[in-house]
């Protein structure tokens, strides 16, 4: 989808939700979210780069709330409150966004794309779909980006019944919705922008990939 077509959706009608709510099983058990990166916690670079794209940014999580409350708008558990993983974030946001839309996206992508909802949200429009989900190179191959998806705020009912059937995967919902993926694959997009951290190490690659890019270029965001 390309940045000129002409279909677009105001930021002030979509409120995004950013998913921290997991166990941090890789990295020990902490809360990955609030992890040292480049100087702040990794949430709080994912909530300022999503920040001018939104009419609000709320955080999905199940410990440390105070903490996360002070990086965004609203702070909101997993209804269950027994991290059920990223579509109990998907399902929290949707049962309290007051806009038209919902845009999520995980605590562990820190270099998340500047035009993330513009995007998706051409995209959505363009295909008159109830969802659009990213997709972006990796490894030579493009892959979808499930967890950085703009949905209408009416699918709600929808993931309800789907996640009270058992279901739990991103991409089988979507599946049941007209949905649309969205190549985030252009030369001019930044190869580390859905680079994203399970790992310690992974953490501290991806921080020194990110300072040896701004040392280059003083002008990266």
């Amino acid at each position: 989808m390309s940045q000129s077509d002409s279909n677009s959706i105001d930021p002030k009608q979509i409120t995004c939700i950013v998913l921290s709510g997991g166990r941090g099983s890789r990295m020990g058990g902490v809360d990955k979210g609030l992890q040292p990166f480049m100087g702040t916690s990794l949430v709080l670079h994912a909530v300022q780069r999503l920040r001018s794209q939104v009419s609000k940014v709320m955080i999905s999580a199940n410990r440390n709330f105070s903490t996360y409350l002070s990086f965004c708008d609203e702070v909101w558990p997993d209804t269950k409150g027994e991290f059920e993983g990223p579509l109990a974030g998907f399902r929290v946001g949707l049962e309290h966004t007051q806009t038209q839309y919902l845009l999520t996206a995980p605590c562990d992508c820190p270099h998340l794309p500047l035009d993330l909802a513009a995007r998706l949200g051409q995209g959505l429009l363009h295909h008159n779909a109830q969802l659009a989900m990213a997709r972006a190179p990796d490894l030579g191959l493009l892959r979808a980006q499930p967890v950085f998806s703009l949905m209408r705020a009416n699918v709600l009912a929808s993931l309800v019944e789907f996640m009270e059937h058992g279901g739990r995967k991103i991409e089988d919902w979507s599946l049941t919705l007209k949905s649309v993926m969205v190549n985030f694959d252009q030369t001019t997009d930044d190869p580390l922008a859905f680079s994203n951290i399970n790992t310690q190490e992974q953490l501290k690659t991806l921080e020194s990939a990110l300072q040896l890019s701004r040392a280059k270029d003083p002008g990266t965001i």
